[in-house]
């Protein structure tokens, strides 16, 4: 794969004990090390100008001028430096190099995959929570849909806490297909299956809150029974993944269990599905809070692209998952 990376994400430092420390990138880094086919690009920061196709100037000023007088806590959970503002561009122009790169045909060792931080899906247009200060995916969509003259883009966010910044921005908007695959009950506590979308984007967001200790076969019925025709019948032609390995079994942060086979079969599945609407194909880094699971998921995903395959579990698939799976379709065909 092609890793998109940029030093001053690094910079950003909210302190040794917070989960979202730069030693995330470091410890992905150090394992992706002598690994087959693995590139490093250099990309450059998004603009400001880019970021306001999804964040108001309002939001963007203040949030600009608090980090550029010292920053602190934003909120309990969000924390800036004075660093922190050229890590969060930094970030964002990674998730739009992801774009450019699938869309300029980037297939097999070629699939990009942006390593910056702080991650971005909780980002809404107006405001920053969950260590997120701009929406990474949001702003990467966004850029394709106005510059590249495309008609519709998927984002399947698969990281184990709901993005409810990626939804609100393209909530009521029918060019954006959101998908997301996450804890029930887990912060931010949105994401239900109610809802869909509204006006324009009515039905174009799929929510699978999936129950505390769903494993590699729940999550894969999920991605068979309701991920993939979702995107087939919207028929993308970019497909973005918010990835965060956080619903990994031994993530100290969620209650999931998601094993490092598990996630190179979600990659499978996700190059399957891309494959089968012809839509280009990238992968953003989110969240993921054990520093060896988190390097072992990303090595997971590079290993499918250099060819690597994977065993389906023999586990069965949990009845509370099951359920959910028909009420995620009761919901969906309500609304044709």
């Amino acid at each position: 794969m092609r890793f998109g990376f940029n030093g001053s994400c690094l910079e950003h430092d909210p302190g040794v004990r917070h989960p979202e420390n730069p030693d995330r990138l470091r410890a992905i880094r150090e394992a992706l090390d002598g690994e087959d086919g693995v590139e490093y690009v250099d990309a450059e920061s998004a603009t400001v100008d880019a970021a306001s196709r999804v964040h108001t100037d309002g939001y963007l000023q203040e949030i600009q001028a608090f980090i550029e007088a010292g920053g602190g806590n934003w909120d309990p959970d969000t924390i800036a430096t004075e660093t922190t503002w050229e890590a969060a561009l930094a970030s964002a122009g990674l998730a739009i190099w992801a774009a450019e790169t699938a869309l300029d045909g980037g297939g097999g060792h070629e699939i990009p995959f942006s390593l910056g931080r702080p991650p971005g899906h909780h980002a809404t247009e107006d405001d920053a929570m969950g260590f997120c200060f701009l929406n990474n995916g949001a702003i990467a969509a966004a850029h394709a849909l106005d510059t590249r003259s495309l008609d519709r883009v998927a984002i399947l966010d698969w990281d184990v806490h709901h993005g409810n910044g990626t939804q609100d921005i393209f909530y009521e908007r029918g060019d954006v297909y959101y998908v997301s695959l996450h804890e029930h009950g887990l912060y931010p506590g949105t994401g239900d299956v109610t809802e869909l979308g509204d006006g324009a984007g009515e039905g174009t967001t799929l929510n699978i809150p999936l129950p505390p200790g769903s494993d590699d076969a729940d999550y894969l019925a999920a991605m068979d029974e309701l991920v993939r025709p979702g995107i087939v019948e919207f028929d993308p032609e970019l497909l973005l993944v918010s990835a965060g390995f956080d619903a990994h079994l031994h993530d100290p942060i969620s209650r999931m269990h998601v094993t490092t086979p598990g996630y190179r079969l979600l990659a499978e599945r996700t190059e399957s599905i891309a494959a089968d609407v012809e839509a280009g194909l990238g992968f953003v880094l989110e969240g993921g809070y054990g520093l060896d699971t988190l390097a072992e998921g990303v090595g997971a995903v590079n290993d499918v692209f250099e060819g690597a395959s994977e065993s389906d579990p023999q586990d069965r698939v949990s009845d509370e998952v099951v359920d959910l799976i028909q009420d995620v379709r009761r919901a969906h065909q309500a609304v044709g």
